[in-house]
């Protein structure tokens, strides 16, 4: 059984809430290195037998068109998930 991850996060032009307030609980845990936090989506899609590049293709579809709202994300990945 094969898996493609997808990634999704907001345009840089729209505002992050939950990034920001991430961004701001950072400090208070002792962690100020980080100068910003985006906050975005992972999806794990499994599928029969191994993952090909007409699989990588539909999913790059699904991300493009149910899993974004392209008006306010970008798709930032479609590949195959790392075996652990």
């Amino acid at each position: 059984m094969g898996r493609i991850v997808v990634e999704v996060m907001p345009k840089p032009e729209i505002l992050d809430p939950q990034g920001k307030a991430v961004a701001g609980a950072l400090p208070r845990l002792g962690l100020s290195q980080f100068t910003g936090v985006r906050q975005g989506k992972r999806f794990e899609l499994s599928v029969d037998g191994p993952v090909t590049e007409e699989l990588l293709e539909a999913a790059r579809q699904a991300a493009g068109t149910a899993l974004s709202n392209p008006i306010i994300e970008d798709v930032v990945g479609v590949h195959e998930a790392e075996e652990n």
